[in-house]
């Protein structure tokens, strides 16, 4: 499984915006300058993300976007697939996007890619936001 640039962009804004989850709103542009992503790009990525439910915007000048719902609530899972769309590495695995092959009864490669879609959708679903922000605060402590 390999993430888009869009997906890499969009989990390092969330986890931005989690780390900043009781400030409230969060501008765009800090968000671009301080991550070094490009703005009219992350514009088109926060907005997949307002209406997927996993971010709100307010606008005006405290306006911004801020998490929908806590960190503990959103899942790398939920974002990749919003974004990327299946987790699958073959499309004869795929729970959302299946296509069928001619060769899939039987076939030793299906069910090894089978094994891999399951365990990265189980890490995927299991890790949230705020893991994250853990995980930025024991790397810091290391460093």
């Amino acid at each position: 499984m390999k993430l888009s640039k869009k997906t890499d962009y969009a989990l390092r804004a969330l986890l931005y915006l989690s780390l900043r989850y009781k400030r409230g709103s969060v501008q765009i542009k800090e968000i671009s300058a301080m991550e070094k992503l490009p703005t009219k790009f992350l514009e088109n990525i926060l907005l997949s993300l307002r209406k997927a439910g996993i971010l709100h915007s307010k606008m005006g000048l405290r306006g911004g976007y801020s998490l929908a719902r806590p960190p503990e609530e959103i899942t790398l899972g939920e974002v990749i697939r919003v974004l990327d769309g299946t987790l699958a590495p073959m499309d004869c695995v795929s729970r959302v996007e299946y296509k069928s092959c001619p060769a899939e009864l039987g076939c030793a490669v299906r069910s090894v890619m089978q094994d891999v879609r399951n365990a990265v959708a189980r890490v995927l679903d299991d890790t949230t936001l705020a893991d994250l922000v853990e995980r930025v605060d024991s790397l810091q402590q290391v460093g």
